[in-house]
């Protein structure tokens, strides 16, 4: 059965940091682009960062670009998301996605989804 399990969110002040994981399991996530996505309420879930399964090129959305750091390690089956500076338009629930295309942040993209780990970032 393919699960992805996203952990490590939590409550931060402004400023702080996060490491967010995504375990697979049922397959292997070797040979498949990984996103992060985020949700915020009232809002569409959008494109956060993605690694490539070739050469582990990274993206990232402007909003975050200089602040979060995708990674992957694939003899551990997980991908991270450390995220610094955060900022409380930073708040929302975080999923990892995987898919077959390199380089997108295109929701359409990914084929299989964690359940999400609350972010809440507030003094």
């Amino acid at each position: 059965q393919v699960q992805l399990v996203e952990s490590g969110g939590g409550l931060v002040q402004p400023g702080g940091s996060l490491r967010l994981s995504c375990a697979a399991s049922g397959f292997t996530l070797d040979g498949y682009a990984i996103g992060w996505f985020r949700q915020a309420p009232g809002t569409e879930r959008e494109g956060v960062s993605c690694i490539t399964s070739i050469d582990g090129s990274t993206y990232y959305a402007d909003s975050v670009k200089g602040r979060f750091a995708i990674s992957r390690d694939n003899a551990k089956n997980s991908v991270y998301l450390q995220m610094n500076s955060l900022k409380p338009e930073d708040t929302a629930v975080y999923y990892c996605a995987v898919g077959a295309v390199a380089g997108s942040l295109f929701e359409p993209d990914y084929d299989y989804w964690g359940q999400g780990t609350q972010v809440t970032v507030s003094s």
